[in-house]
């Protein structure tokens, strides 16, 4: 596409663009939203909102097109549990989100584990397992 430095930088942090179906049109509806990969896996978050179009649209029908700055594929997405991973992910998350990192009032490079959980909790994290 080309467009992963306008889309990706120091500013905004990392984005992507998901492509979803729409729960209550059936149509692909493309939402922009902040990422972190590891391990071959994708994650995303819907911040302190979860009332989200396209994360009630994720947990409606779960198949997803993720567009990332330079590469385009298939994945499956699910809501992480609270625990391990969601933390890990989620801190990953906020240290890629440009200047809205400090949103939630606390630096996610030097929180501890505690403090993450507490200034986070109730945070959906969505896990993209590519196809």
């Amino acid at each position: 596409m080309g467009l992963g430095r306008f889309i990706s930088n120091p500013l905004t942090g990392n984005i992507m663009v998901l492509g979803i179906l729409g729960r209550k049109t059936g149509k692909i509806r493309y939402a922009p939203v902040s990422f972190a990969r590891q391990d071959g896996i994708v994650y995303c978050y819907q911040g302190r909102e979860t009332r989200g179009q396209w994360y009630l649209n994720i947990l409606a029908h779960p198949r997803v097109e993720v567009i990332l700055p330079r590469e385009r594929f298939s994945g499956l997405a699910e809501q992480l549990p609270d625990g391990p991973e969601r933390l890990k992910a989620l801190r990953v998350l906020l240290q890629g989100s440009g200047l809205s990192r400090s949103m939630y009032g606390f630096d996610p490079v030097e929180a501890s584990d505690q403090k993450l959980e507490e200034k986070t909790r109730g945070i959906p994290v969505i896990r993209i397992g590519l196809k």
